[in-house]
């Protein structure tokens, strides 16, 4: 990835981020940033939480800048996908010396429930 090719790492996540949104914005793909998705359980909205890209109305994509993945890096991630009703994830990160991905998917997927922001009624945050 173009991003860890020119930063390498040791930098923190949120410079990662901001250059990860850059790169998006270059290669003209359509995201939300730090997206805000509601949690629910049985049908009640219990809080939010932010997903760091919500890409072409479909792919959670989670960053971290850290030595080495954990498991509770990936069940963070694969919470989201769960909780968001998001199909396919990408954890990616940033803090290795070589860059860590992992494409994950969500096995409870229900595509006739939307439970996730459309890029077409929200804008990329600024930074």
């Amino acid at each position: 990835m173009k991003v860890h090719a020119t930063l390498g790492n040791g930098f923190q996540e949120v410079i990662y981020q901001r250059a990860l949104a850059l790169q998006m914005e270059n290669e003209e793909l359509e995201f939300i940033r730090e997206c805000n998705m509601q949690i629910f359980y049985l049908e009640k909205h219990i809080g939010d939480r932010r997903v760091d890209f919500f890409v072409a109305d479909k792919i959670c994509v989670e960053l971290k800048a850290l030595l080495k993945l954990e498991p509770v890096h990936f069940a963070q991630a694969r919470n989201y996908l769960e909780a968001f009703n998001v199909e396919i994830g990408l954890l990616i990160n940033f803090g290795a010396i070589s860059l860590e991905f992992k494409r994950l998917e969500n096995p409870k997927y229900n595509s006739n429930l939307i439970n996730h922001p459309s890029l077409s009624n929200l804008s990329s945050k600024s930074f």
